[in-house]
């Protein structure tokens, strides 16, 4: 798999990137830790060197099942963390990498984040300079090699600039959520910023499991997503349907043709959940996938007619 550089740095990720909310258990259903652990092996094994948590998926057990899966290669591989906007003071900050770090068995996190806005979620409005201030320090101490941030605003990126060098965002982006592409995107490649997306395949929507009349298991957060509300679910469907021949023609799922029209994006990443080692490898496969121009623009259009519906709001869920 070619790597890529992280924004201006020298840091190498893959364009396809393991995502381990699920690994977190939390608001999930169905979640096997030895599973979990089978597919990070294996999404490493496939050409993945690039692995995103965060310490509030499962209260830091999502960084520790990583820990236990991959230390005996970390040199090999890039770890991603993020500090949620509960811990956003200094000393809050400084401790939870401290937490992260110890959960993720190593001595260095490759990018940590700030998760969330400050005041997010009801949380305390901390000042961005004093966030960033605890952000540059861990940095000095090599505690942290890069800073990025999680689910900003253009605004939200400028200010957090003014303190230090922020090299990555990572907002929701898949073919039916594009709400980064008229000011946001701009704004990143302006400044070399590697975009990460996470939700490449719209929580499950693009791989086309979920069909008419899909009901989740109660504690799937996914009950919330606004993509599942029944006007969206159905132009969902009808797109899908519209898919299926391009990702049949080129001998691919369709999970792998949404991970593969993300990364043809410029300076983007997608980050890829897995619950087991089967969907990790054929993740990273994604990765090979090439679309010439004439595919890009087919699928494009396929997905302005779910996006084209949706309203300015960029949060995916009704939380």
């Amino acid at each position: 798999m070619e790597l890529r550089s992280l924004g201006p740095t020298d840091i190498k990720i893959s364009p396809i990137i393991m995502g381990t909310w699920q690994a977190g258990k939390a608001m999930w259903t169905g979640i096997d830790e030895t599973e979990i652990k089978q597919a990070l092996r294996q999404a490493y094994q496939a050409g993945i060197t690039t692995f995103d948590t965060a310490e509030v998926y499962g209260n830091g057990y999502s960084e520790r099942m990583i820990g236990e899966a991959l230390s005996d290669v970390r040199p090999n591989i890039v770890l991603a963390s993020k500090v949620f906007s509960n811990h956003l003071k200094h000393d809050q900050v400084i401790k939870a990498c401290e937490r992260s770090l110890k959960n993720l068995r190593t001595d260095y996190i490759d990018l940590y984040q700030i998760h969330w806005p400050p005041g997010s979620f009801g949380h305390a409005k901390v000042a961005l300079e004093e966030t960033m201030g605890a952000l540059n320090e861990l940095k000095k101490n090599g505690k942290i090699r890069a800073i990025g941030v999680s689910n900003f605003n253009c605004e939200q990126m400028q200010e957090a600039a003014r303190f230090g060098d922020i090299v990555s965002l990572q907002p929701p982006y898949s073919l039916f959520w594009r709400h980064i592409e008229p000011q946001i995107r701009p704004h990143c490649l302006d400044r070399q910023m590697t975009i990460m997306a996470y939700s490449p395949m719209a929580q499950g929507l693009l791989t086309g499991k979920f069909g008419p009349g899909h009901q989740f298991e109660k504690g799937d957060h996914r009950t919330a997503n606004r993509l599942f509300e029944h006007e969206n679910y159905q132009r969902v469907q009808a797109a899908l349907d519209r898919l299926r021949p391009i990702a049949e023609a080129k001998q691919i799922s369709l999970g792998q043709l949404a991970l593969a029209w993300v990364i043809a994006q410029p300076n983007t990443c997608a980050i890829a959940g897995a619950r087991n080692a089967g969907q990790a490898e054929k993740n990273a496969a994604a990765a090979g996938v090439v679309l010439d121009k004439n595919e890009l623009d087919r699928i494009d259009a396929i997905g302005r007619t779910v996006t084209d519906h949706l309203d300015d709001n960029p949060v995916m869920w009704k939380w």
